[in-house]
């Protein structure tokens, strides 16, 4: 059954009656093929008007929304000869992040990337995409190996934020995504990025110090959630929506700011409403963005990365 956002009560509204005519048979003149398709074209058209005007807090709830495709179906879909590797050789697996060895589109890649699960028990056990110390490591484990065997990078971003808990703060939180920024930074092989629904903060940009950096139409990419920065700024969630507006965490901001290199287009209506279409749309960025910067040689790669983190820094200061 589709979840309807809020904002989509007309759309809601529009399927309801195309449901209940595919129940029914042609009374007299009324062919019911006919009806169905005048509909259609009615709800593509909401769908047009509608998400071709999307708010940032109205983007934030989309990108958000639970039939997205998530980090597994990307890999099941784009990864043949999958093996998934688990672990960080200190401590413990973590489940947030998932990630492994495989060929995509016929070349041997390491990919990783958040999972949030799409269902209680499956949320429960990846903590919902919110990975702990050793989530990080065990990345970094995977990108030290994919180094060492001359293996490009792919790593899909999917997280409200690294998790806060007491424990994952003595294990030292902070410490693991500061570290695995400094060897995304630092490696010698080409990686590229995709933020395919949230990137939260320090748990996203551990594991996106890019080459390239793609972000999917609807998703969004930001420092602090919305309903975080309007606790702090305004004492209440409540003004959730102004802090959207504030954060510039939409793909069209964050790629006139230069902090993504390219957006993918998502299908009519958002990813959740053709997951297969916006699985092959995200394979097709990943396959150009790899093929730009394959044969780059490791120095390039590696001043690309630190060149794009120095150019924000010295922008933020004169602007």
């Amino acid at each position: 059954m589709t979840t309807f956002l809020e904002f989509e009560k007309p759309i809601a509204e529009l399927e309801g009656k195309m449901e209940e005519l595919r129940h029914m048979s042609d009374i007299g003149d009324i062919k019911i093929a006919d009806e169905l398709s005048k509909l259609q074209v009615r709800i593509n058209k909401s769908l047009k008007q509608i998400y071709t005007k999307l708010s940032p807090w109205q983007t934030v709830m989309v990108a958000r929304h639970p039939e997205r495709p998530h980090c597994v179906d990307y890999i099941s879909a784009l990864i043949t000869e999958f093996t998934p590797l688990a672990g960080d050789r200190a401590f413990a697996e973590d489940h947030a992040i998932i990630g492994g060895l495989g060929r995509f589109r016929g070349r041997s890649v390491v990919i990783l990337g958040h999972e949030k699960g799409k269902d209680t028990e499956t949320r429960v056990k990846h903590n919902f995409g919110m990975a702990r110390p050793e989530g990080y490591r065990k990345a970094q484990r995977l990108m030290k190996l994919a180094e060492q065997f001359c293996l490009p990078i792919i790593t899909l971003v999917d997280t409200p934020g690294a998790y806060p808990g007491i424990g994952a703060e003595e294990r030292g939180q902070a410490e693991a995504i500061a570290n695995s920024i400094k060897v995304c930074l630092g490696l010698q092989v080409p990686i590229v990025s995709v933020v395919i629904g949230e990137g939260g903060s320090g748990g996203a940009i551990a594991i996106a110090a890019a080459n390239r950096v793609l972000m999917l139409e609807n998703a969004i990419y930001s420092v602090i959630s919305p309903e975080g920065c309007a606790s702090i700024l305004w004492r209440s969630a409540d003004y959730a929506k102004e802090a959207a507006d504030a954060l510039k965490m939409t793909a069209k901001d964050l790629l006139r700011l230069g902090v993504i290199d390219s957006i993918i287009p998502e299908p009519l209506g958002a990813a959740h409403r053709n997951r297969d279409d916006t699985i092959k749309r995200v394979g097709d960025g990943i396959d150009k963005a790899l093929g730009e910067i394959d044969e780059l040689e490791s120095t390039t790669l590696i001043s690309q990365r630190r060149e794009r983190f120095v150019k924000l820094g010295n922008d933020a200061l004169t602007s």
